[in-house]
């Protein structure tokens, strides 16, 4: 299960000996983070950390881990820390997958995608100039929804972040299946709607979510995989960010970079400070 620290600690969650408990923190030193793991030794635990910074709190503490090396990172709104993140956890995975002789064929598709994963980056930091022309669209707009549906909802939840970090516009993240539990009542033809739709297990439902969005007039934005044609012909008249294709667990790290680029862009032109936004620090040391 994946659990935010300070609700973890809130719900006193059941800690046995024979668990195993990952503690993420970029910097190491994240105060609701660093209690949790506290509340874990003490119950026995076995505790890995995963984190950017060297001798951190985080590093020092926890029985093992593992250093991302994602080099320095000097904005406050995290990028690179993020996808390192994702690709340290992929890479544990196949670790503790590798003597399982049923799991080989998905292995090896991970291991090809992730040797592709620095070519497929580079396309898509190559259509910068789009997104900042979309920027341009969309940076006086007061809310904005993002919305996916399997592994594309992590990216949602981080891209609305990025975009509430950096621009201070009112973003949310949500679950394309969840649209007619509320969201959907947002909907019209000036709220602006992004929508990750991969060629994964929920595509056909992700599109549903879409085809709502657009019968009740919206017009949504979509990152999408390259040479999709069939989900142009769906949806003719919306904006496409194209992503290359790769395995479904790495698709999030090519979908993740046009948000990031995108709150880039929409913060320049609302004059905000991309490295340091208001209010915010770069380690939260304090509950």
């Amino acid at each position: 299960m994946v659990d935010l620290a300070s609700d973890f600690l809130d719900r006193k969650t059941p800690i046995f000996r024979d668990d195993v408990c990952f503690f993420i923190s970029q910097s190491g030193e994240t105060a609701d983070t660093l209690a949790a793991l506290r509340y874990c030794k003490g119950k026995g635990s076995l505790n890995l950390g995963i984190t950017n910074t060297v001798g951190s709190s985080i590093s020092r503490e926890t029985d093992c881990g593992v250093h991302i090396n994602a080099g320095p990172e000097i904005g406050v709104a995290s990028t690179k820390g993020y996808t390192s993140q994702v690709v340290s956890l992929v890479m544990f995975a196949l670790v503790m997958s590798e003597d399982r002789l049923s799991l080989q064929p998905r292995r090896s598709e991970i291991i090809a995608g992730l040797k592709n994963l620095s070519a497929d980056i580079k396309e898509v930091l190559e259509q910068d100039n789009m997104i900042s022309s979309l920027a341009e669209k969309l940076y006086e707009s007061r809310s904005l929804l993002v919305m996916g549906r399997g592994y594309g909802y992590a990216t949602c939840l981080e891209g609305a972040l990025k975009i509430k970090e950096l621009t201070y516009m009112h973003s949310e993240g949500i679950l394309a299946g969840e649209l007619k539990h509320g969201p959907l009542a947002l909907v019209d033809e000036m709220l602006p709607i992004i929508s990750i739709i991969t060629r994964c297990p929920v595509y056909g439902k992700c599109m549903n979510a879409i085809l709502q969005v657009t019968a009740r007039g919206g017009k949504p934005i979509l990152i999408c995989e390259s040479g999709d044609t069939s989900t142009k012909d769906l949806v003719p008249d919306s904006v496409y960010i194209q992503v290359p294709h790769t395995v479904d667990c790495l698709q999030g790290i090519l979908t993740i970079i046009p948000m990031q680029m995108l709150a880039y862009h929409m913060a320049l032109l609302k004059g905000c400070n991309v490295d340091c936004p208001r209010n915010l620090a770069k380690s939260v040391t304090v509950e």
